[in-house]
């Protein structure tokens, strides 16, 4: 299993790298944080995530949420296909501001 991380990209965005998983996810959490607690508006690049299971899913929708209750904008781009099709089955495509770049 490859380990997961989150860094600055250079381009004004977080990148997730790696695999989303349970055991991976809090620490990532912890470094997203860490990184994006200070900005107004949060772009998360997702193109980098190798694998997820419904752990990397609930990463998003909690910093969904911890967004909208500090009133900050996010946005998540490039959601890998797997992703994506467990978003499609739990209806959460329809709630996250998912984009492509």
């Amino acid at each position: 299993m490859t380990e997961a991380s989150i860094s600055h990209n250079g381009e004004g965005r977080l990148a997730i790298h790696g695999e989303l998983s349970f055991a991976s996810v809090p620490g990532v959490w912890a470094q997203w944080q860490a990184l994006g607690g200070e900005e107004a508006g949060l772009d998360i690049d997702l193109s980098d995530v190798q694998r997820s299971d419904s752990a990397g899913l609930a990463l998003l929708v909690e910093g969904l949420r911890r967004a909208r209750q500090t009133g900050k904008s996010i946005r998540f781009f490039n959601i890998p296909a797997q992703m994506l099709a467990m978003a499609r089955v739990s209806g959460l495509d329809e709630i996250l501001p998912l984009h492509r770049d």
